[in-house]
């Protein structure tokens, strides 16, 4: 073996449990092999991104709202101020309205998963997983959307993001009105997060906005306006990729993916919808790219490819993705605590030590400190979007010639 790779080698040295005092020490030092090295890895990975000050995309599939695992550890992740936006599913907006729900006082509770779900269907429980609530929780939240959705501000073609940044100002409302603990989307609502949503259609806001649809063709109801603008919001997403890239120091994106399916593909498309669709120069996929999802790799699905795949379409950055991406085999139900947890502990380190000695001397010593800081307010890129969409517009504007030759194809005619 060359010297070179002898070089190369990471050696194998651990703490024992009972010697460590922080779970930033825990992942580090206890997880030297097998699956738990994959989780230090992810660990790791997420820990140079924040320290680095690199903005963070974040990707939830699954029922993480109903489940409460918002509550959590996704708001106090969001609440750090590192991630940019959020892409999730409708599913998870519109379940995050149930609690703060008048006459529904804490509905969801807990069931077995192998129980009779013959008996739940009889007794009008809806479950998902071990988590379940009365079907009369679906019916209100069908009836608030329904109000909500028929107000005159919502009275036009909007993008997903604008329909979900108001809706969190209605949940936020009535969580103060019925004192319940702030939910997904009113929190998203307070920091300026965008959140996206690639399958609008597939859950049941559109579907209450389906039902308006109709009314109003049945003449039911007056017209119906409201209209999600598609074009408008993936462009939007694409300007956010824009700004990462070009406008904000340190100039990379990161990005977290729990879950696979439509909620990951929306985090990675902007790079191929700048770079190749709008022939953007200079596009550069995520630097950093961490995924847990429960999906094999032989699958060949979506949800399951790994980061080095995404390196192939250049949605993931091609010089760095040895050292900066991770994919684990996993339910990200059962590590998120833990690794949100160590990295908040790792702020309030941080934070202590800005306090003792000065935030200059405290970055010296400590670099990474730095990008832990960052405002807690974060990045509040909807309150910028207007600006942000305006500047990859002028790069649109500067590309025409080669716009208006990717026009060029000569159809074959029967």
């Amino acid at each position: 073996m060359s010297e070179l790779s002898k070089n190369d080698r990471s050696q194998v040295r651990v703490r024992r449990v009972d010697e460590v005092e922080t779970l930033d020490e825990l992942f580090t030092h206890c997880f030297p092999a097998f699956g738990g090295a994959f989780l230090r890895r992810i660990y790791t990975i997420l820990d140079r991104a924040i320290g680095t000050g690199c903005p963070l995309t974040l990707a939830v599939s699954g029922p993480v709202t109903v489940s409460g695992q918002h509550q959590a550890w996704l708001i106090p992740l969001l609440e750090a101020g590192w991630i940019a936006y959020l892409s999730t599913t409708d599913a998870a907006c519109y379940h995050d309205g149930h609690r703060s729900l008048d006459a529904h006082r804490d509905p969801v509770f807990e069931v077995p998963i192998w129980g009779d779900d013959g008996a739940l269907r009889d007794e009008h429980t809806i479950r998902v997983t071990d988590m379940a609530f009365s079907e009369d929780v679906l019916l209100d939240q069908d009836k608030f959307l329904s109000a909500v959705l028929l107000r005159p501000e919502f009275q036009r073609r909007m993008t997903g993001t604008e329909l979900r940044y108001r809706l969190g100002a209605f949940y936020a409302e009535q969580e103060r009105l019925n004192r319940v603990p702030a939910g997904l989307l009113s929190t998203c609502h307070r920091l300026a997060i965008p959140i996206f949503v690639g399958a609008a259609a597939d859950g049941s806001i559109f579907l209450n906005s389906m039902k308006l649809w109709a009314m109003s063709q049945a003449g039911l109801v007056g017209p119906y306006k409201f209209e999600i603008d598609l074009h408008a919001e993936v462009y939007e997403a694409c300007a956010y990729h824009r700004w990462g890239l070009f406008d904000n120091p340190p100039n990379a994106l990161g990005t977290l993916i729990l879950g696979g399916g439509v909620p990951k593909n929306y985090n990675l498309q902007p790079e191929p919808a700048l770079g190749q669709v709008l022939g953007l120069p200079d596009v550069r996929g995520y630097n950093f790219d961490v995924q847990i999802v429960t999906a094999p790799v032989t699958d060949g699905s979506l949800s399951s490819c790994p980061p080095a795949e995404a390196v192939t379409w250049g949605k993931v950055d091609k010089d760095t993705y040895q050292s900066g991406t991770e994919s684990m085999q996993a339910d990200y139900s059962t590590v998120m605590p833990f690794l949100v947890k160590a990295l908040l502990d790792n702020r309030r380190r941080y934070e202590k030590l800005a306090a003792e000695l000065g935030e200059e001397e405290a970055f010296r010593r400590e670099p990474k400190a730095r990008g832990y800081l960052r405002p807690r307010a974060g990045y509040r890129l909807y309150e910028n979007r207007e600006e942000l969409v305006g500047r990859l517009t002028a790069d649109v504007k500067t590309n025409r010639e080669w716009l208006l030759q990717s026009l060029e194809y000569a159809l074959a005619r029967q």
